[in-house]
């Protein structure tokens, strides 16, 4: 169990300019943790605040879907921890940051996410602000009173470059879907 290579990992970080990786479980306490974490070092590096902000915002919409996510779709506790088991990343290059959260979902949920954001990815900025109006007039959906809707949307008007996303696919049921943006 001792054969993991810390410097290589440091070494990847570094290659990288990751600022922050986690990889476990995201519950509402270890998100606000990270998110602490996130804020102290972006003030400590005296980032612009709408850049602190617009870092924040999205670090805390990834985490959370991915949260409401496993809970949503849990139907036991071993489930739960299952679904809501991810990966977020912040790596920050030339005044560019890139976020990007993964974890597994249901492969029907992975293909409708995708087909979402490839919608997102052909509408320009204006469009974008207009179908985020229209979307906060539309009523809750009853299936997922947690959510708005909103959260891509946001992520996509925030970015300075369209979304990315991976699928990959775990077996006829499931698919670890990834999600990255660049701001």
């Amino acid at each position: 169990m001792n054969d993991l290579d810390l410097l290589s990992l440091r070494h990847q970080f570094q290659t990288h300019h990751i600022q922050l990786c986690f990889n476990g479980p995201l519950s509402q306490s270890v998100i606000e943790e990270l998110a602490v974490a996130i804020r102290s070092h972006m003030e400590s590096h005296a980032e612009e605040k709408s850049t602190l902000i617009d870092v924040f915002s999205v670090f805390v919409e990834q985490t959370q879907n991915i949260r409401n996510y496993g809970t949503s779709r849990a139907s036991s506790n071993e489930a739960q921890r299952h679904y809501s088991s991810a990966i977020v990343v912040i790596a920050e290059s030339e005044g560019r940051y890139l976020i990007t959260s993964g974890n597994v979902v249901q492969r029907q949920d992975a293909e409708a996410l995708a087909s979402r954001i490839e919608t997102l990815r052909q509408l320009d900025r204006e469009q974008l602000r207009a179908l985020y109006r229209e979307q906060r007039r539309r009523p809750r959906d009853p299936d997922h009173p947690e959510s708005a809707g909103l959260g891509l949307i946001d992520m996509a008007r925030k970015a300075t470059a369209p979304l990315s996303y991976r699928v990959h696919p775990l077996g006829p049921d499931e698919a670890f879907f990834s999600l990255a943006v660049t701001l």
